[in-house]
């Protein structure tokens, strides 16, 4: 199995779960909002929705890590030297594996501490399972960033690195300049 094939699996489940867990926050508000407003506010509504928005940033962090949707500074790379952009390549992406795997490892310990604790308003629910979006999430990014370096090399033995959120703007305000060309003509 090629990686572009495993990228795009990997793209998929994240994308999947992200979606699954928008519906579920979305959810969890309406239900709150609806109740609340019937006079019959529940309970564990502010504390599900809460960990329940964490668990979407977690894994929609890992989605965007792997679709290169992240803040980055392109400009600055892009300025150096081909041998120094793959250096600068590799550099960002060490540090940013290295802060996910101490975060994955602390992530790890602080679940050990949490022991036999429970959510306030849901004594039956671990507060281990809500905590273990951490390390999850965390290992999602680091698979995410070795996912994706083979293809950054790439681009940075290639030339400048594309930055994703310019090369969107630009496609977009192509296609409305085409738009309102045909639409002058017509």
């Amino acid at each position: 199995m090629s990686l572009s094939t495993i990228q795009r699996y990997y793209d998929r489940v994240l994308e999947a779960i992200a979606a699954a867990l928008m519906a579920i926050v979305t959810l969890i508000i309406v239900a709150g909002f609806v109740f609340r407003w019937a006079g019959q506010s529940l309970s564990w509504y502010d504390e599900v929705a809460s960990i329940s928005l964490c668990w979407l940033t977690y894994y929609a962090a890992a989605l965007a890590a792997l679709r290169g949707a992240h803040i980055g500074f392109p400009g600055l790379v892009n300025a150096l030297p081909a041998n120094l952009r793959v250096a600068a390549t590799l550099l960002a992406s060490a540090i940013t594996i290295s802060f996910f795997a101490i975060l994955a490892g602390t992530g790890i310990m602080v679940e050990q501490v949490l022991g036999s604790d429970t959510l306030v308003s849901l004594p039956q629910v671990s507060l281990r399972i809500t905590q273990s979006v951490i390390p999850i999430g965390a290992i999602l990014f680091v698979l995410a960033e070795l996912i994706r370096l083979p293809d950054l090399l790439r681009e940075a033995h290639r030339g400048p690195l594309v930055d994703k959120e310019i090369q969107e703007a630009l496609e977009s305000a192509a296609e409305a300049l085409a738009e309102e060309e045909k639409a002058r003509h017509a």
